[in-house]
C-alpha cells in the first residue's frame, strides 16, 4: 500500500481524507481516498461511484461517515481516475469490465484492507450496479447495501425454455434503437451511443472543449435544470422513452457534448453552484483529461454484452436478502429511465429494503447535490442495523 499519492489541489479535499494504492489486485493499481483509517477497528464502509465519475465524487461524505465511526473507502473503480492496469482502448473482448470482474476488484481490495467484513457497500448510478451485484453475490462478505440514483433489477432469467415461461434474454437498448430512430422526432437511446467507437473522440473533442462539457452535463442532469420533473414512465417504448430529456434520449443527429451543451448553465448559474465549484470542476477536466472516458464507456458496452449476461445468469432467481436502502434524487430521471425497475428491485429483488427515500433539490447527483440530507440517510440506515 502507498499512501498520499494524488493531491488534486489546495482546497479540494479536507485534509484528513488520505489518497492511497493497492497494488497488484486482480491486476489493477487501485487508487482510493479514505478516512478514518487510524482506528483499526472501524467497520469498513465501501463507497462506489458511477459515470462520468471519481472516488471524489464522494469527498462531501468521506469525512462525515468517518467520523462517525467508520473506516470509508472510496476506490476510483476499473477503467477510472488514477487506478491504473485496465485497457483503455475500445476492445472487443469486454471480460474484464463483465459485472463479476468488477466484483472481484472490490474482493481483492477488501482483502488487501485487511477485512473479511464490510459494514455497508455504498453505490451511485453505475456503482449502484456493483453494490448490488456484490451483495448478492457475496452476502457473507457486505453485510447491508445502500444503492443511489440507479435501481438494481437482479439477475437475468436462465433464457432455456421451461414448462413454466419460455424467456428470452434481450438486450433493450439494441432492441429500441430501430423503433427511436423512426420517431417523428428521431432519437437514439444514450447507451447505444456510449457503446460506439466515436463517443469517446466526441466528448475528447468537443466543440467548446472539456471544462463546458463536464460543467453542461452535471448541470443538465441536476436539480439546477428546473425541467427535470421526473415522473414513472408506461412501458419501454419509443414514444414513452422520448418523454426523457434528450441526456437519456438524444437527438439521432447529436453527439453527447452537442446534446447538454444546448443547456449549458449561465455564467450566473455556475456562480451559485456550491455542490460543483469551478476548484471541484477542475478535478474531472484533469483526469478524465488525462485518462479520456473509454474506460467509464466500457461498462456500457460491456453491460450490454452476451458475455457478461451469460456470467449473470448463474445467478438467476437469488435475492438480496440483506438489509438495503435507495436513495435518489426528487428531481432525477435515472430512478424510472427503466420503466418498472424501481418496483421490481423493491417488491422483488431487495427482501429487506425499506421506503424509497428521495431527497428534495438533488437531481441525479444526490450525494454531491444534497450531502447532508444523504449523510442523515445513510447514518439513520447504518445505526438501525448496528
Amino acid at each position: 500500500m502507498t499512501h498520499n499519492i494524488k493531491d488534486y489541489g489546495a482546497g479540494t479535499l479536507p485534509d484528513q481524507i488520505r489518497s492511497s494504492v493497492c497494488r497488484d489486485i486482480n491486476g489493477l493499481d487501485i487508487h482510493y481516498l479514505e478516512a478514518g483509517f487510524e482506528n483499526k477497528s472501524n467497520p469498513l464502509l465501501l463507497l462506489l461511484h458511477g459515470f462520468p465519475e471519481l472516488s471524489y465524487s464522494w469527498r462531501k461524505m468521506i469525512l462525515p461517515l468517518s467520523k462517525s465511526g467508520y473506516h470509508v473507502v472510496a476506490p476510483d473503480q476499473r477503467g477510472f481516475g488514477a487506478t491504473t492496469g485496465w485497457d483503455n482502448s475500445y476492445v472487443s473482448d469486454l471480460s474484464s469490465y463483465y459485472q463479476t470482474n468488477l466484483v472481484r476488484d472490490l474482493l481483492g481490495l477488501i482483502s488487501a484492507l485487511g477485512y473479511e467484513k464490510v459494514k455497508s457497500v455504498i453505490g451511485h448510478d453505475s456503482g449502484a450496479g456493483v453494490a448490488g451485484w456484490s451483495t448478492l453475490i457475496r452476502p457473507d462478505i457486505y453485510e447491508s447495501v445502500v444503492m443511489m440514483s440507479a435501481p438494481f433489477t437482479g439477475a437475468p432469467d436462465i433464457p432455456f425454455n421451461t414448462f413454466k415461461k419460455p424467456t428470452v434474454t434481450k438486450d433493450l437498448v439494441a432492441d429500441i434503437a430501430a423503433e427511436l430512430a423512426n420517431l417523428k422526432r428521431p432519437r437514439k437511446h444514450y447507451q447505444h451511443y456510449y457503446r460506439t467507437p466515436e463517443a469517446n473522440s466526441d466528448i475528447m473533442n468537443s466543440k467548446n472543449g472539456l471544462p463546458d462539457f463536464i460543467r453542461a452535463y452535471y448541470h443538465h442532469k441536476s436539480a439546477d435544470w428546473k425541467e427535470n420533473n421526473p415522473f414513472p414512465l408506461c412501458s419501454w417504448t419509443a414514444e414513452q422513452l422520448a418523454k426523457m430529456p434528450t441526456y437519456y434520449i438524444m437527438d439521432l443527429e447529436d453527439t453527447m457534448p452537442e446534446a447538454v451543451g444546448k443547456h449549458m448553465p449561465t455564467a450566473q448559474e455556475i456562480n451559485s453552484c456550491g455542490w460543483l465549484t469551478e476548484e471541484e470542476l477542475k478535478v474531472y477536466v484533469s483526469e478524465y483529461g488525462r485518462t479520456g472516458f473509454q474506460g467509464g464507456l466500457n461498462w456500457y458496452r460491456s453491460g450490454g454484452s452476451a458475455g457478461n449476461r451469460e456470467h449473470l445468469e448463474l445467478f438467476s432467481g437469488m435475492k438480496i436478502e440483506n438489509p438495503a436502502m435507495f436513495i435518489a434524487g426528487r428531481q432525477d430521471w435515472g430512478i424510472f429511465q427503466r420503466p418498472g425497475a424501481i418496483t421490481k428491485m423493491k417488491n422483488e429483488v431487495c427482501t429487506n429494503m425499506g421506503e424509497i427515500q428521495l431527497v428534495d433539490n438533488a437531481g441525479h447527483w444526490v450525494q454531491q447535490e444534497q450531502p447532508e440530507s444523504v449523510f442523515k440517510l445513510l447514518l439513520d440506515f447504518l445505526g438501525e442495523i448496528d
